[in-house]
C-alpha cells in the first residue's frame, strides 16, 4: 500500500498531542508497515492481534501515566504557592476528578476559605494548559466568581513568579519533553523561586502572622489530599519557620505586659495575677533595660488588685516625699533627655528678656540643673549690671508642696554662690499662694523688669477639669498670662497619663520609661551607678502612680505636646519658636548629644528623643 494514500496525508504530521489521534497515526504506522511488507495483503492471527492490541493499550496506558506525574507535581507546585500567598490562612486542598478519557485525574481544588484571585488562578491554569486541551481533558463548569479588586503589587510578583511555575512558555514544547524528569519546572528552579517567595513573606505584620502550629485542620481528607515533592518539603518548612518565628523576649514580655493592663481594665484580676506570677520571673532590677521596666510595671499594676488603704497611703506619702523630689531632680541632671530640654527653656528665657539687665523669674517647680544653666546663660550675655531675682511659688493645696518648700531655701544658698562668681547680683524668694491668689503685687513684681515665668514640669502635677471642677490647671494658666510675662517656658514629658483610659495610658508609659531606662544606660557609666539607681527608683515611683491610680490620688498627669498647645492657646497664649539657634546654644554649652539622643526642632518647639521617640519636649510662649 503506498505510504502517500489518500487516507493518510503525511503533511499534517504528528502535531496534534491527543491521545485518540496520537494512537490511531501509530496504528496507521503500522499498518503500512505490515501491508507494504506483505505485498499490499494484510495477514495476522487472531492471537497476533490481540498481542498487538495489548501492546498498543500498555503504551497509551504509559502516556497517560507520564501526564498524570506531570500534573501531580504541578499540583503541588499549586499548593506550595497556594500556601505562601494564604499566609496560613489558605486550607488544606481537597481533590476534583477530571475526565482523561475515561480515567479520572486528580486536581486541586480551592478551599472554600482561600482568596477568590488564586481560586481562579488556579482553574485558568489547569484548565487552558495545553497539555490538558490536548489530552482530551474536561471539568464541569462552574460560576465564575464575582470581580475582584486590583491586586497590590505584592499580590502581582507572587502571581507573576506563580505564572512562571505553572504556565508554559512554549505551547509548541512536545509532551515527550517531560519524559527526562517527569516535570518541565526543574526542582533547583522550584528551590529557587521558593526562595524569592519566602524574602517576601518571611516578614509578617506584628500580630497579624498567626504560629502554623496553632491552625486545627478542617478534617483528615483535607490533610491527606495534599501533596508535596521531597524536595520542596524542606523549602515549605523554612518559609513556615521565617513567617512564624517565635517573638523576641522582650516582645513577649510587653506583650504579657499589656494583656495584664487589658484584663485589669476589664476587671478580670484572675487573669492579670496569672500574668503578672509569670512577669515576676523575669524582672530584675539590676538586669537590662527590659528587666528594669518589668521590675517596675508589675508591682505598678499588682496594686491595683487588691488595693489596701494602708498600702495606698504609704504610696501616696512616698510619691508626695523628700526622697521622691530629690531622686526627680537627680533625674533632671543625668538623663540627657531632662536636662538638654531645661537648658533649652533657659536659653528660651534669655533670649526673650534680651539686654534687660533686671531679670524677674517666677518658677513653679525649682530645678538645681536649670537654674545653674539660666546663670550661665545671663553671664554669656556680658551685660553690665545685670540682676536675677526668682520667686519660688508653692501651692499649699497640693501635695507635693511640702517636700518643694523642704528643698528650696538650700537650692537657693547653692544657686546664689554661682551667680556671685558669676557676676550677676541673685535674690531668692518663696512665696506660698493658691493659683486663684496669684497676681502680681504676691508676687513683688516691679516695674521696669522683664517678668519670665517657668513652668517646666511643674504643670502636670496639678489638677485639671477631669479631676475638679474648678481645674486649677487652666486657672493657673489664666493667672500667670495676667501677669504680663514676657515669656513663659514649658518642659513636660511626651507622654499622656492624664485622660487615657488604663490599657492605652499603660502601654504609653512602657514605651516612655522602657526609652528613659534605654537612653540611661547608653549614657551612664558604671561609676554613676548609685544616682542611676536612685534617679529609676524616683522613675519608679512616677510610673506606679501615673498607671496604678485612679481619680484624685494620680497626682502623674502628662500630656503630649499637642494638647498643651491647645490648652496654652484657650488661655490667650500664643507660641515663641524655638529654632536652630536655640539648639545650638545648647550644644556650645553642654556639647553635642550622646549617641542615641537627638534634639529636633520642630514647629517651633524643641523635642529631645531617644532612638527617635519623644521624651521631653520644650517650648515658648507669651
Amino acid at each position: 500500500m503506498d505510504p502517500g494514500a489518500p487516507w493518510r496525508d503525511p503533511r499534517q504530521g504528528y502535531g496534534a498531542y491527543g491521545v485518540g489521534s496520537a494512537m490511531q497515526m501509530h496504528l496507521q504506522q503500522r499498518a503500512d508497515a505490515a501491508a507494504v511488507a506483505g505485498g499490499g495483503v494484510l495477514k495476522r492471527s487472531l492471537g497476533e492481534l490481540e498481542r498487538w492490541q495489548h501492546q498498543q493499550q500498555q503504551h497509551v496506558a504509559a502516556q497517560q501515566a507520564l501526564y498524570l506525574r506531570a500534573v501531580r507535581q504541578r499540583t503541588a507546585a499549586a499548593a506550595d504557592i497556594a500556601a505562601l500567598l494564604g499566609g496560613g490562612g489558605v486550607g488544606v486542598p481537597t481533590q476534583q476528578p477530571l475526565v482523561l478519557s475515561g480515567a479520572a485525574v486528580p486536581l486541586m481544588h480551592p478551599h472554600p476559605h482561600q482568596h477568590p484571585q488564586h481560586q481562579q488562578r488556579q482553574v485558568h491554569l489547569m484548565a487552558s494548559s495545553p497539555q490538558t486541551q490536548a489530552f482530551g481533558l474536561s471539568r464541569a463548569p462552574q460560576a465564575q466568581p464575582p470581580p475582584q479588586p486590583a491586586a497590590s503589587s505584592e499580590q502581582f510578583i507572587l502571581q507573576e513568579l506563580e505564572k512562571q511555575l505553572l504556565d508554559d512558555d512554549d505551547d509548541d514544547e512536545p509532551l515527550a519533553a517531560m519524559s527526562g524528569t517527569g516535570s518541565a519546572v526543574t526542582n533547583s528552579e522550584w528551590e529557587e523561586t521558593i526562595q524569592q517567595l519566602n524574602s517576601i513573606t518571611a516578614a509578617p505584620s506584628p500580630g497579624l502572622a498567626a504560629p502554623a502550629a496553632a491552625a486545627t485542620p478542617n478534617n483528615n481528607n483535607n490533610n491527606a489530599g495534599m501533596t508535596r515533592s521531597p524536595s520542596n518539603s524542606s523549602s515549605s518548612t523554612a518559609s513556615s519557620s521565617a513567617s512564624c518565628s517565635p517573638p523576641t523576649p522582650g516582645a513577649a514580655s510587653r506583650q504579657l505586659l499589656s494583656e495584664a493592663a487589658a484584663a485589669l481594665a476589664d476587671g478580670n484580676h484572675e487573669a492579670a495575677a496569672t500574668h503578672l506570677a509569670a512577669l515576676k520571673r523575669a524582672a530584675n532590677q539590676h538586669g537590662d533595660a527590659e528587666q528594669r521596666l518589668i521590675a517596675m510595671m508589675v508591682p505598678a499594676l499588682s496594686s491595683r488588685i487588691v488595693p489596701t488603704a494602708a498600702a495606698l497611703a504609704q504610696q501616696f506619702d512616698e510619691f508626695c516625699g523628700a526622697e521622691q523630689r530629690a531622686g526627680s531632680l537627680l533625674l533632671h541632671d543625668i538623663s540627657p533627655c531632662f536636662r538638654l530640654a531645661l537648658h533649652a527653656a533657659s536659653a528660651a528665657i534669655v533670649e526673650a528678656v534680651g539686654d534687660n539687665r533686671a531679670v524677674h523669674l517666677v518658677d513653679f517647680d525649682v530645678s538645681f540643673q536649670q537654674h545653674k544653666a539660666l546663670i550661665q546663660y545671663l553671664a554669656d550675655r556680658r551685660v553690665p549690671g545685670t540682676s536675677l531675682k526668682v520667686t519660688a511659688v508653692t501651692d499649699p493645696s497640693l501635695p507635693f508642696s511640702k517636700s518643694l518648700s523642704a528643698t528650696l531655701p538650700a537650692i537657693g544658698e547653692q544657686l546664689k554662690l554661682l551667680a556671685e562668681r558669676a557676676g550677676i547680683e541673685y535674690r531668692f524668694t518663696v512665696v506660698s499662694c493658691r493659683a486663684a491668689e496669684l497676681d502680681a503685687s504676691r508676687l513683688c513684681c516691679a516695674p521696669g523688669e522683664a517678668l519670665a515665668v517657668n513652668l517646666a514640669f511643674a504643670l502636670s502635677h496639678v489638677p485639671d477639669e477631669s479631676v475638679s471642677p474648678a481645674n486649677p490647671r487652666d486657672e493657673l494658666l489664666r493667672r500667670v498670662r495676667a501677669l504680663g510675662p514676657q515669656v513663659v517656658a514649658l518642659v513636660e514629658q511626651e507622654l499622656n497619663t492624664n485622660t487615657a483610659p488604663l490599657a492605652a495610658r499603660f502601654t504609653d508609659a512602657c514605651a516612655h520609661y522602657g526609652a528613659i531606662l534605654e537612653s540611661l544606660d547608653a549614657t551612664l557609666g558604671r561609676d554613676s551607678a548609685e544616682k542611676k539607681a536612685r534617679a529609676e527608683a524616683a522613675l519608679a515611683r512616677k510610673a506606679a502612680n501615673a498607671v496604678g491610680r485612679e481619680g484624685a490620688d494620680r497626682l502623674e498627669r502628662c500630656e503630649v505636646f499637642g494638647k498643651w498647645r491647645a490648652r496654652f492657646g484657650m488661655a490667650g497664649f500664643r507660641p515663641v519658636a524655638l529654632g536652630a539657634g536655640i539648639a545650638d546654644q545648647v550644644a556650645a554649652r553642654v556639647g553635642p548629644a550622646p549617641p542615641g539622643i537627638t534634639a529636633k526642632a520642630d514647629n517651633g518647639v524643641l523635642r529631645l528623643c531617644w532612638m527617635g521617640r519623644a521624651v521631653t519636649v520644650a517650648s515658648a510662649w507669651r
